[in-house]
Protein backbone atom coordinates (compact mmCIF):
# COMPACT_ATOMS: atom_id res chain seq x y z
CA UNK A 1 0.00 0.00 0.00
CA UNK A 2 1.64 2.24 -1.59
CA UNK A 3 1.77 4.26 -1.45
CA UNK A 4 2.37 5.21 -1.40
CA UNK A 5 1.25 9.48 -1.20
CA UNK A 6 0.13 5.95 -2.35
CA UNK A 7 0.16 6.95 -6.36
CA UNK A 8 1.45 4.37 -9.01
CA UNK A 9 3.68 4.95 -11.96
CA UNK A 10 3.21 3.79 -15.64
CA UNK A 11 4.23 5.34 -19.05
CA UNK A 12 1.13 7.72 -19.76
CA UNK A 13 -2.18 8.28 -17.56
CA UNK A 14 -5.23 7.71 -17.67
CA UNK A 15 -5.81 4.24 -18.31
CA UNK A 16 -2.82 4.68 -21.18
CA UNK A 17 -0.31 1.99 -21.92
CA UNK A 18 3.25 1.46 -22.59
CA UNK A 19 5.17 -1.57 -23.80
CA UNK A 20 8.23 -2.78 -23.11
CA UNK A 21 10.16 -6.08 -24.08
CA UNK A 22 9.57 -8.92 -26.32
CA UNK A 23 7.94 -9.03 -29.79
CA UNK A 24 4.58 -9.45 -30.46
CA UNK A 25 4.61 -13.52 -29.96
CA UNK A 26 5.50 -13.06 -26.35
CA UNK A 27 3.34 -13.50 -23.04
CA UNK A 28 1.82 -9.94 -22.47
CA UNK A 29 2.06 -8.72 -18.63
CA UNK A 30 0.11 -5.93 -17.87
CA UNK A 31 1.18 -3.45 -14.84
CA UNK A 32 -1.72 -0.80 -13.65
CA UNK A 33 -1.03 1.19 -10.82
CA UNK A 34 -2.28 4.29 -9.45
CA UNK A 35 -0.53 7.52 -10.73
CA UNK A 36 3.02 7.68 -12.53
CA UNK A 37 4.50 9.92 -9.90
CA UNK A 38 5.33 8.32 -6.21
CA UNK A 39 8.58 6.59 -6.04
CA UNK A 40 7.04 3.59 -4.66
CA UNK A 41 5.66 2.61 -7.94
CA UNK A 42 8.59 3.63 -10.18
CA UNK A 43 10.75 1.29 -8.55
CA UNK A 44 7.99 -1.25 -8.89
CA UNK A 45 7.58 -0.80 -12.31
CA UNK A 46 11.59 -1.19 -12.44
CA UNK A 47 11.21 -4.33 -10.67
CA UNK A 48 8.12 -5.49 -13.71
CA UNK A 49 10.57 -4.58 -16.15
CA UNK A 50 13.79 -6.32 -15.08
CA UNK A 51 11.58 -9.39 -14.38
CA UNK A 52 10.09 -9.39 -18.07
CA UNK A 53 13.53 -8.97 -19.38
CA UNK A 54 14.78 -11.98 -17.61
CA UNK A 55 11.40 -14.02 -18.37
CA UNK A 56 11.00 -12.95 -22.14
CA UNK A 57 7.80 -11.78 -21.52
CA UNK A 58 6.16 -8.43 -23.00
CA UNK A 59 5.28 -6.13 -20.27
CA UNK A 60 2.57 -3.46 -20.72
CA UNK A 61 2.32 -0.84 -18.55
CA UNK A 62 -0.87 1.71 -17.49
CA UNK A 63 -1.63 4.30 -14.71
CA UNK A 64 -4.39 6.62 -13.72
CA UNK A 65 -4.14 10.39 -13.91
CA UNK A 66 -4.66 10.78 -9.89
CA UNK A 67 -4.97 8.58 -6.89
CA UNK A 68 -8.04 7.32 -6.68
CA UNK A 69 -8.28 7.69 -10.60
CA UNK A 70 -10.51 3.95 -10.65
CA UNK A 71 -11.95 5.29 -14.07
CA UNK A 72 -8.46 5.33 -15.51
CA UNK A 73 -7.80 2.04 -13.91
CA UNK A 74 -10.70 0.24 -15.76
CA UNK A 75 -9.71 1.73 -19.07
CA UNK A 76 -6.41 0.47 -18.73
CA UNK A 77 -7.90 -3.03 -17.70
CA UNK A 78 -10.38 -3.20 -20.52
CA UNK A 79 -7.01 -2.26 -22.99
CA UNK A 80 -5.06 -4.93 -21.64
CA UNK A 81 -7.77 -7.58 -21.89
CA UNK A 82 -8.08 -6.37 -25.18
CA UNK A 83 -4.35 -6.42 -26.10
CA UNK A 84 -4.05 -10.20 -25.26
CA UNK A 85 -2.68 -10.36 -21.74
CA UNK A 86 -2.43 -13.08 -20.28
CA UNK A 87 -1.93 -11.53 -16.81
CA UNK A 88 -2.12 -8.13 -14.54
CA UNK A 89 -0.90 -7.19 -12.03
CA UNK A 90 -2.84 -4.15 -10.13
CA UNK A 91 -2.02 -1.85 -7.34
CA UNK A 92 -5.84 -0.70 -7.09
CA UNK A 93 -7.17 2.54 -6.34
CA UNK A 94 -10.24 1.70 -5.41
CA UNK A 95 -10.67 -1.63 -3.49
CA UNK A 96 -14.03 -2.02 -4.06
CA UNK A 97 -14.94 -0.22 -7.22
CA UNK A 98 -12.37 -2.06 -9.69
CA UNK A 99 -14.21 -5.77 -8.63
CA UNK A 100 -16.30 -5.67 -11.62
CA UNK A 101 -13.28 -4.66 -13.88
CA UNK A 102 -11.31 -7.62 -12.63
CA UNK A 103 -13.68 -10.40 -12.35
CA UNK A 104 -14.88 -9.17 -15.99
CA UNK A 105 -10.91 -10.22 -16.84
CA UNK A 106 -10.74 -13.07 -14.62
CA UNK A 107 -14.03 -14.20 -16.85
CA UNK A 108 -12.11 -13.44 -19.99
CA UNK A 109 -8.96 -16.03 -18.84
CA UNK A 110 -6.83 -13.48 -17.57
CA UNK A 111 -4.63 -14.30 -14.26
CA UNK A 112 -5.18 -10.61 -12.21
CA UNK A 113 -2.64 -10.29 -8.73
CA UNK A 114 -2.87 -6.73 -6.54
CA UNK A 115 -0.19 -5.95 -5.97
CA UNK A 116 0.76 -4.17 -2.20
CA UNK A 117 -3.38 -3.09 -1.97
CA UNK A 118 -5.61 -6.07 -1.32
CA UNK A 119 -9.02 -5.55 -2.96
CA UNK A 120 -12.28 -5.69 -1.46
CA UNK A 121 -13.34 -8.76 -1.23
CA UNK A 122 -9.74 -10.16 -1.69
CA UNK A 123 -10.67 -13.18 -3.92
CA UNK A 124 -11.71 -10.20 -6.70
CA UNK A 125 -8.15 -11.36 -7.65
CA UNK A 126 -6.51 -14.56 -7.66
CA UNK A 127 -3.58 -13.62 -5.34
CA UNK A 128 -2.00 -10.48 -3.76
CA UNK A 129 1.35 -9.90 -3.83
CA UNK A 130 1.48 -7.54 -0.64
CA UNK A 131 3.32 -6.18 2.47
CA UNK A 132 1.68 -7.28 5.22
CA UNK A 133 0.18 -3.84 5.92
CA UNK A 134 -1.56 -4.65 9.49
CA UNK A 135 2.25 -5.95 10.28
CA UNK A 136 3.92 -2.88 9.50
CA UNK A 137 1.48 -0.86 11.28
CA UNK A 138 1.94 -3.24 14.30
CA UNK A 139 5.64 -2.87 14.31
CA UNK A 140 5.51 0.76 14.59
CA UNK A 141 2.96 0.79 16.85
CA UNK A 142 5.10 -1.51 19.42
CA UNK A 143 7.68 0.48 18.81
CA UNK A 144 6.22 3.81 19.87
CA UNK A 145 4.60 2.00 22.71
CA UNK A 146 8.54 1.29 23.77
CA UNK A 147 9.82 4.11 23.16
CA UNK A 148 7.42 5.93 25.54
CA UNK A 149 8.68 4.09 28.19
CA UNK A 150 5.10 4.12 30.02
CA UNK A 151 4.55 8.07 29.29
CA UNK A 152 1.05 8.68 29.13
CA UNK A 153 0.32 8.95 25.80
CA UNK A 154 -1.18 12.04 23.36
CA UNK A 155 -1.53 10.10 19.51
CA UNK A 156 -2.65 11.57 16.80
CA UNK A 157 -2.93 9.33 13.47
CA UNK A 158 -3.04 11.22 9.72
CA UNK A 159 -4.62 8.63 7.72
CA UNK A 160 -4.88 7.79 3.96
CA UNK A 161 -8.64 8.48 3.32
CA UNK A 162 -12.09 5.98 3.60
CA UNK A 163 -12.11 3.00 1.73
CA UNK A 164 -8.60 2.20 0.76
CA UNK A 165 -7.59 -1.23 2.54
CA UNK A 166 -3.81 -0.58 2.41
CA UNK A 167 -4.49 2.37 5.24
CA UNK A 168 -7.23 0.69 7.08
CA UNK A 169 -5.10 -1.84 8.02
CA UNK A 170 -2.24 0.00 8.80
CA UNK A 171 -4.01 2.08 11.11
CA UNK A 172 -5.79 -0.66 13.03
CA UNK A 173 -1.99 -2.37 13.15
CA UNK A 174 -0.58 0.54 14.74
CA UNK A 175 -3.48 0.48 17.31
CA UNK A 176 -2.99 -3.34 17.96
CA UNK A 177 0.76 -2.74 18.38
CA UNK A 178 0.16 0.66 20.48
CA UNK A 179 -2.07 -1.91 22.60
CA UNK A 180 -5.31 0.75 21.89
CA UNK A 181 -8.31 0.15 20.54
CA UNK A 182 -9.96 2.52 18.04
CA UNK A 183 -11.65 5.54 20.47
CA UNK A 184 -9.37 4.75 23.17
CA UNK A 185 -9.33 8.10 24.46
CA UNK A 186 -5.51 8.79 24.39
CA UNK A 187 -6.41 9.12 20.52
CA UNK A 188 -6.68 12.80 20.56
CA UNK A 189 -7.11 13.76 16.40
CA UNK A 190 -7.27 12.08 13.53
CA UNK A 191 -6.91 13.84 10.21
CA UNK A 192 -6.72 12.04 7.00
CA UNK A 193 -3.98 12.97 4.09
CA UNK A 194 -4.42 11.02 0.90
CA UNK A 195 -0.34 9.96 1.65
CA UNK A 196 0.80 13.50 0.98
CA UNK A 197 3.13 15.57 2.55
CA UNK A 198 1.19 19.07 2.12
CA UNK A 199 -1.77 17.58 3.36
CA UNK A 200 0.20 15.86 5.82
CA UNK A 201 1.27 19.54 7.09
CA UNK A 202 -2.11 20.81 7.32
CA UNK A 203 -3.35 17.96 9.24
CA UNK A 204 -0.50 17.98 11.37
CA UNK A 205 -1.40 21.72 12.17
CA UNK A 206 -5.08 21.43 12.70
CA UNK A 207 -4.38 18.57 15.31
CA UNK A 208 -1.96 20.75 17.34
CA UNK A 209 -4.34 22.93 17.13
CA UNK A 210 -6.95 20.88 18.70
CA UNK A 211 -4.74 19.09 20.73
CA UNK A 212 -1.20 21.07 21.63
CA UNK A 213 0.26 18.15 24.05
CA UNK A 214 0.28 15.74 21.40
CA UNK A 215 3.42 13.17 21.91
CA UNK A 216 2.83 10.54 19.70
CA UNK A 217 1.86 10.55 15.77
CA UNK A 218 1.44 7.60 13.33
CA UNK A 219 1.84 8.55 9.98
CA UNK A 220 0.20 6.54 7.02
CA UNK A 221 3.12 7.03 5.22
CA UNK A 222 6.45 9.00 5.10
CA UNK A 223 5.34 12.17 3.30
CA UNK A 224 2.77 12.73 5.22
CA UNK A 225 5.07 12.05 8.46
CA UNK A 226 7.63 14.88 6.92
CA UNK A 227 4.55 17.15 6.32
CA UNK A 228 3.95 16.11 10.05
CA UNK A 229 7.41 17.35 10.76
CA UNK A 230 7.41 20.42 9.06
CA UNK A 231 4.19 21.51 11.23
CA UNK A 232 5.96 20.11 14.77
CA UNK A 233 9.32 22.08 13.90
CA UNK A 234 6.94 25.39 13.23
CA UNK A 235 5.82 25.39 16.59
CA UNK A 236 9.04 23.83 18.18
CA UNK A 237 7.69 20.58 18.72
CA UNK A 238 10.44 18.34 16.96
CA UNK A 239 12.30 17.66 19.28
CA UNK A 240 9.75 16.19 21.88
CA UNK A 241 7.24 14.23 19.62
CA UNK A 242 7.44 10.75 18.61
CA UNK A 243 7.01 10.91 15.11
CA UNK A 244 6.43 6.62 13.25
CA UNK A 245 5.48 5.58 9.58
CA UNK A 246 5.54 2.99 7.23
CA UNK A 247 7.28 2.47 3.55
CA UNK A 248 10.95 2.45 3.66
CA UNK A 249 11.52 4.71 0.78
CA UNK A 250 15.50 5.79 0.66
CA UNK A 251 13.75 10.20 1.39
CA UNK A 252 11.93 8.44 4.37
CA UNK A 253 15.02 5.97 5.38
CA UNK A 254 16.80 9.17 5.06
CA UNK A 255 14.57 11.53 7.46
CA UNK A 256 14.60 8.35 9.46
CA UNK A 257 18.83 8.59 10.21
CA UNK A 258 18.64 12.63 10.39
CA UNK A 259 15.98 12.19 13.03
CA UNK A 260 12.94 13.58 11.52
CA UNK A 261 10.87 10.00 12.04
CA UNK A 262 12.18 7.78 14.86
CA UNK A 263 11.08 5.15 13.23
CA UNK A 264 9.45 2.93 9.71
CA UNK A 265 8.46 0.05 8.32
CA UNK A 266 10.21 -0.81 5.11
CA UNK A 267 8.66 -2.65 2.43
CA UNK A 268 9.51 -3.95 -0.78
CA UNK A 269 7.30 -2.67 -4.32
CA UNK A 270 10.67 -4.45 -6.55
CA UNK A 271 10.08 -7.50 -4.98
CA UNK A 272 6.14 -7.80 -5.13
CA UNK A 273 6.41 -6.54 -9.08
CA UNK A 274 9.61 -9.36 -9.81
CA UNK A 275 7.25 -12.32 -7.55
CA UNK A 276 3.96 -10.79 -10.49
CA UNK A 277 5.79 -11.23 -13.61
CA UNK A 278 7.32 -13.74 -12.75
CA UNK A 279 3.88 -15.95 -11.72
CA UNK A 280 2.51 -14.35 -15.09
CA UNK A 281 4.93 -15.85 -17.16
CA UNK A 282 4.62 -18.88 -15.76
CA UNK A 283 0.65 -19.42 -16.26
CA UNK A 284 1.80 -18.40 -19.58
CA UNK A 285 3.83 -21.13 -20.11
CA UNK A 286 2.01 -24.15 -17.82
CA UNK A 287 -1.19 -22.55 -17.07
CA UNK A 288 -0.86 -22.93 -13.57
CA UNK A 289 -2.27 -20.07 -11.87
CA UNK A 290 -1.50 -18.81 -8.55
CA UNK A 291 -3.59 -18.14 -5.57
CA UNK A 292 -4.26 -17.05 -1.93
CA UNK A 293 -1.59 -14.64 -0.32
CA UNK A 294 2.43 -14.15 -0.92
CA UNK A 295 3.56 -11.64 1.79
CA UNK A 296 6.95 -9.73 0.40
CA UNK A 297 8.29 -8.85 4.18
CA UNK A 298 8.29 -5.60 5.70
CA UNK A 299 11.48 -4.48 8.50
CA UNK A 300 11.35 -1.72 11.24
CA UNK A 301 14.41 0.67 10.48
CA UNK A 302 15.10 2.72 13.04
CA UNK A 303 18.42 4.13 14.76
CA UNK A 304 17.13 4.33 18.36
CA UNK A 305 15.99 0.48 19.18
CA UNK A 306 13.40 -0.01 21.65
CA UNK A 307 13.83 -2.79 23.86
CA UNK A 308 11.70 -6.29 22.93
CA UNK A 309 10.96 -5.22 19.48
CA UNK A 310 13.27 -6.27 16.73
CA UNK A 311 14.84 -3.52 13.94
CA UNK A 312 17.27 -2.91 11.49
CA UNK A 313 19.69 0.54 11.75
CA UNK A 314 19.02 2.70 8.56
CA UNK A 315 22.06 1.65 7.31
CA UNK A 316 20.26 -1.91 6.09
CA UNK A 317 16.90 0.44 5.41
CA UNK A 318 19.43 2.42 2.73
CA UNK A 319 21.07 -0.72 1.31
CA UNK A 320 17.20 -1.81 0.61
CA UNK A 321 15.01 1.65 0.32
CA UNK A 322 13.36 2.75 -2.57
CA UNK A 323 13.09 6.11 -4.54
Amino acid sequence: MATLALAGCGASGGGGTSQAGEGSGAIKVGLITKTETNPFFVKMKEGAEAAAKAEGVQLMTAAGKFDGDNAGQITAIENMVAAGVKGILITPSDSKAIVPALRKARSAGVMVIALDSPTEPQDATDALFATDNFKAGELIGQYAKAAMAGKPAKVATLDLAPGVAVGQLRHDGFLKGFGIAAGDPSIVCSQDTGGDQAKGQTAMENCLQKAPDINVVYTINEPAALGAHTALKAKGRDKDVLVVSVDGGCTGTKAVQGGQIAATSQQYPLKMAEQGVKAVASYGKSGAKVSGYTDTGVTLITDKPADGVDAKDTAFGLQNCWG
